[in-house]
């Protein structure tokens, strides 16, 4: 604003001397021309000086994808020199594919992409990347390396932990659902991967596999058919704390004592907490957001740092025992 009001009067004390003096006409136009592209090239240099960051989510209906966008939102929210934008792809592979596409017309300066298939958006990506524009990958694994990096969490041994808990809590024995998330995503099959793993180490356990695509509304149709069709599980591993709210709520529907099965989610959300807190859930294995993390790394590539092509996100079992101390992510 200072620099505005002092061009502002300088250029009214031209217009004045103009008329004053005719020799110093041409000398006084000359200034006013150049005060003019002075201020142009100011402002171009500060337009040039803001880097876009788009993050493109698969969808912002599901609890956990919606924070995460968020967080980064949140995180970039003190830096000046940086715009952040985001879209919705409604669970759609070929919007979000256009999304992407969008933002690479657009000459963003950096690509976030939660993606829910690890193939779908694999040449789209590799396009962003031949182009120059750095891309982070987050969460959900593509089958591809053209990206600049990739944040997420261990998750087989998200799938261990959960399976060594309710093995131990079973005594060995029992009858477990595994409730998987979307079935193209690598996040579920790593989970998947890692529970089936260590559970099978126990002869006396059986599992029986339901997909509730994370998703609170799909779990909803899925407890409500096992209950139909006679299945009482001694124990539950969800792959998202969504889904176990959706069992809680057949499950309360229905009679059954939340308490008398145990039930073990991934995230870590306030509503988790809540359950675990009141008896109503066993644990959940708290799966960092992510956002905060993704900022900081965007900001070290915008910078022109150098960045490791996989980062990983620390996890943690939560059961009563530690639930007060350690904070849900959202």
């Amino acid at each position: 604003m200072k620099i505005v009001f002092l061009i502002s009067y300088k250029v009214k004390f031209d217009f004045i001397t103009i008329y004053g003096r005719k020799d110093r006409k041409l000398v006084h136009i000359k200034t006013i021309c150049l005060m003019i592209l002075l201020v142009a090239s100011l402002l171009q240099a500060s337009e040039s000086a803001v880097k876009t960051v788009a993050f493109a989510q698969d969808t912002l209906a599901n609890d956990f994808r919606k924070a995460q966008v968020f967080e980064v939102r949140d995180a970039l929210s003190s830096h000046d020199d940086i715009r952040f934008v985001y879209s919705d792809a409604r669970g759609e592979h070929a919007l979000l594919i256009r999304q992407i596409e969008k933002f690479i017309k657009a000459n963003v300066d950096l690509l976030i992409i939660g993606t829910n298939h690890a193939d779908a958006v694999v040449p789209v990506i590799t396009k962003a990347h031949k182009l120059g524009i750095p891309v982070i990958i987050l969460d959900r694994g593509v089958n591809t390396q053209n990206y600049t990096t990739f944040i997420n969490s261990d998750n087989v041994k998200i799938g261990t932990i959960g399976a060594q808990y309710i093995a131990k809590r079973l005594d060995g024995k029992g009858l477990v659902l595994l409730l998987e998330g979307l079935q193209e995503a690598d996040v579920t099959q790593l989970r998947s991967k890692g529970f089936l793993n260590e559970i099978g180490k126990y002869e006396q356990i059986k599992v029986i596999r339901r997909t509730g695509n994370y998703l609170r509304r799909d779990t909803i149709g899925v407890i409500e058919k096992l209950l139909k069709d006679g299945f009482r599980v001694d124990a539950i591993f969800s792959e998202s704390d969504s889904m176990v709210s959706g069992v809680r709520s057949v499950y309360q529907r229905h009679g059954i004592d939340m308490a008398s099965v145990i039930t073990v989610g991934c995230d870590y959300t306030s509503e988790a907490r809540q359950a675990i807190l009141s008896g109503m859930q066993s644990g959940s294995i708290r799966f960092p957001l992510g956002g905060k993390k993704t900022a900081e790394i965007a900001l070290k590539i915008l910078a022109g740092e150098k960045v490791a092509k996989h980062i990983y996100n620390p996890v943690k079992l939560i059961t009563r025992d530690n639930a007060n101390a350690v904070p849900p992510i959202f």
